[in-house]
């Protein structure tokens, strides 16, 4: 099996029953904002269209380029779907003209000759733009885990597919957390790097569990080539971004996990696997070149930037006409007061008005009253601050998921009051009837009001309030308060109240105070 790196989560695999073109990016995507780095443009593209199949992991627009497609993958390429609970990814796809699909079963693994090819979805409303999935490919001379930014609970499941010879994962987040928003300087430092080291700790664990020999570090970080977004690249020059890259990740890697065998997995990066052989070379940079892509960062990326004004500046010029501010206030109005009556989950998770400027257009959105209206000086929760074009490009193109268009692009400012309000970004994420009503049967599911179990001196229910994830595997308790791992949400365990966000209490008390748990139920398991 040869596995050649494409750029962020690229990758194209050759095996003995086909070859498999993996989420190709070129960009710029997210309103002009996401370059892949380092610079992918000089790979052979033509040969990596002519792939036996596509997979496009999830939605998002650093990992689904319908431009590049266009120009490079044939319409006839048989595409591997994930099955998501809603058809949005499908719906681009063939919009896009890709209409040979092959719909992939949850967890099941498919056949073609020697090739086994297994695709894991996750459907929870904070995955991706609500799914993202992992890739498992098996050929009888290798197996591989292409993880890309999926965060999957249950691991075990995907492991029984057969242990991966090498595992390629997230290890750079996609957020907009906390550059974005209105804080001092000094707290924008802290709470990047309390990120920083939160997504360093979760690559960690999956690569502690996969427990793959090889490990390539992938899916960012991004180029900002855009002059005003110029200062957020890696840590940031004030050091307030989140942005860790793939040779910093694998130097934190070889601290903590010495033992690992870890590989910078870039734009023309080839691996070759053969029954436990291993080959790593690379083709389209030198090793100086690549040397100075990361030890002279700064540099590089001030000349991409020089060069590449001319792709920001079309992709300015492709967004719609500024509306009105009457005429976007009936539109959004329009759209968005349907969804807000059918979300009554996500309006009462919301508890609160949450104001929009955008441009000339002041409005609030009355979460507990399902309307949209201008703002008259109401106590809001949030408040933000949108260009006007963006959002009048949304409107054009009926966007229903502004996390990846608008809020992904940080071409916008945002304040709040109090903590994190999970509910109001799924909302804006589910800007559709078919989204909004999966993701209020998803929230109706999730409670869990029956099994608990033992972790250090505390009761605790098993699931995680956030996403279900299994407590006993990823939870950790300090000074009373409870971490789960897999996303660094945390719990003050002697009030049960969640410190990361408003809601999603937690059932705990002291195990002293506790009756003995049944033996079906062992502590720990």
């Amino acid at each position: 099996m040869r596995i050649t790196g494409l750029g962020h989560a690229g990758m194209f695999i050759e095996t003995a029953g086909g070859s498999i073109l993996c989420d190709p990016v070129v960009g710029p995507t997210f309103f002009g904002s996401w370059f892949p780095f380092p610079d992918n443009r000089g790979l052979d593209w033509e040969r990596f269209g002519r792939a036996d199949f596509l997979y496009i992991s999830h939605r998002h627009r650093d990992h689904f380029d319908p431009a590049l497609m266009e120009r490079v993958v044939p319409k006839d390429i048989k595409v591997l779907l994930p099955e998501y609970p809603t058809d949005d990814l499908e719906v681009d796809l063939r919009a896009a003209g890709y209409d040979n699909i092959i719909h992939t079963e949850a967890g099941v693994p498919i056949q073609f000759g020697p090739l086994t090819i297994m695709v894991t979805p996750l459907r929870a409303p904070s995955d991706g733009p609500i799914g993202d999935s992992s890739l498992s490919v098996d050929d009888g001379t290798a197996s591989i885990l292409n993880q890309n930014d999926s965060h999957p609970l249950d691991l075990e499941k995907i492991l029984t597919f057969s242990k991966p010879d090498a595992y390629f994962t997230q290890v750079s987040g996609a957020i907009w957390w906390p550059m974005v928003y209105d804080l001092p300087q000094d707290a924008k430092q802290n709470f990047a790097r309390l990120k920083r080291d939160a997504q360093n700790k979760r690559a960690l664990y999956y690569i502690e569990k996969v427990d793959a020999e090889h490990v390539f570090p992938m899916a960012g970080p991004p180029m900002f080539l855009r002059e005003d977004l110029f200062r957020y690249n890696g840590y940031g020059l004030e050091d307030d971004s989140i942005f860790t890259d793939q040779r910093q990740f694998l130097a934190h890697m070889k601290d903590v996990r010495p033992e690992q065998k870890g590989y910078e997995f870039l734009p023309g990066t080839v691996l070759d696997l053969n029954h436990g052989e291993v080959r790593v070379t690379q083709t389209l940079y030198s090793d100086a070149e690549i040397d100075r892509v990361f030890d002279d960062k700064w540099a590089y990326l001030a000349e991409q930037r020089d060069s590449r004004q001319d792709e920001v500046r079309a992709e300015e010029g492709s967004r719609a006409a500024i509306l009105p501010p009457q005429e976007m206030l009936a539109a959004i109005k329009e759209w968005w007061e349907p969804l807000l009556r059918r979300a009554r989950t996500i309006r009462n998770g919301v508890g609160g008005n949450v104001r929009f400027r955008i441009g000339e257009l002041d409005m609030v959105v009355d979460f507990a009253k399902a309307k949209v209206r201008e703002y008259a000086g109401e106590e809001c929760i949030y408040w933000y601050t949108i260009p006007a074009d963006l959002v009048s490009t949304n409107i054009r193109d009926h966007e229903i998921d502004w996390s990846n268009s608008i809020f992904l692009s940080m071409q916008f400012d945002v304040g709040r009051s109090g903590k994190f309000n999970e509910f109001l970004t799924t909302f804006l994420k589910c800007l559709s009837r078919d989204r909004i009503e999966y993701v209020e049967n998803w929230y109706a599911e999730q409670t869990d009001q029956t099994e608990d179990a033992e972790i250090g001196d505390w009761v605790v229910q098993r699931r995680c309030p956030h996403l279900r994830a299994d407590l006993t595997k990823t939870g950790k308790i300090e000074d009373g308060v409870l971490t789960c791992s897999l996303h660094d949400w945390k719990w003050d365990l002697a009030s049960g109240r969640c410190l990361t966000s408003q809601g999603h209490p937690i059932r705990a008390r002291g195990a002293a105070d506790a009756p003995q748990l049944p033996e079906s139920v062992p502590a720990g398991s």
